[in-house]
């Protein structure tokens, strides 16, 4: 059965037609399922928003690659939830390091700076390195902190099933940070030529 919260079958039919008055109710009539899920879904409250209008502007303008009317809810949630995701990965990326406390009298130095970019840098491109499942459970469980029961149900999965793909990610994070790192390209050559000298 259908959920009644949602616009009706009828409407979404008229605004696939092209119907402007349909597709206007229906955008309207979305609004509020759409901004429940980002603001379930999303980190801050301001990326909610951000999300909801980027959702509603994609079913305007694509309300016509609806394939089935009753898959309404479905398609804005998946809409919904991948913009949320998008925003939480531009977070992350331009996301200022931590102030760590040092302690009394003591300075950053400029190799400390640098050491941190680097050991972040290494942590952002092991998560960015891991399969599309497991990398959205991490980002919804760890950085955006979500309940384990919120990320299931945002991503469809069993309980069990989230807590596989959090530990085999979490896993994988882990192994990629204790790998030593590899050498940029051009590094062991310039050892031999110092060796060498």
């Amino acid at each position: 059965m259908a959920d009644p919260s949602w616009p009706g079958e009828q409407l979404i039919v008229a605004a696939q037609r092209g119907d402007v008055d349909s597709l206007t109710a229906l955008v309207s009539g979305s609004h509020p399922n759409v901004r429940r899920f980002a603001r379930s879904l999303c980190a801050t409250p301001e990326d909610a928003e951000d999300a909801a209008q980027e959702a509603l502007i994609i079913l305007y303008r694509k309300i016509g690659m609806l394939r089935a009317s009753g898959a309404l809810a479905s398609w804005m949630f998946r809409i919904v939830r991948n913009e949320c995701l998008r925003r939480a990965r531009t977070l992350r990326a331009h996301a200022p390091l931590p102030d760590v406390p040092l302690p009394d009298g003591a300075e950053r130095s400029a190799e400390d700076v640098v050491l941190e970019r680097i050991e972040a840098g290494r942590v952002a491109a092991a998560v960015a390195a891991l399969p599309a499942e497991q990398r959205r459970v991490l980002i919804m469980r760890d950085i955006q902190g979500y309940s384990g029961r919120m990320v299931a149900d945002a991503l469809g999965l069993s309980t069990a099933a989230m807590k596989s793909r959090l530990h085999r990610a979490r896993t994988s994070v882990q192994r990629s940070l204790l790998a030593p790192p590899e050498p940029a390209s051009g590094d062991s050559h310039d050892d031999d030529k110092f060796r060498r000298s």
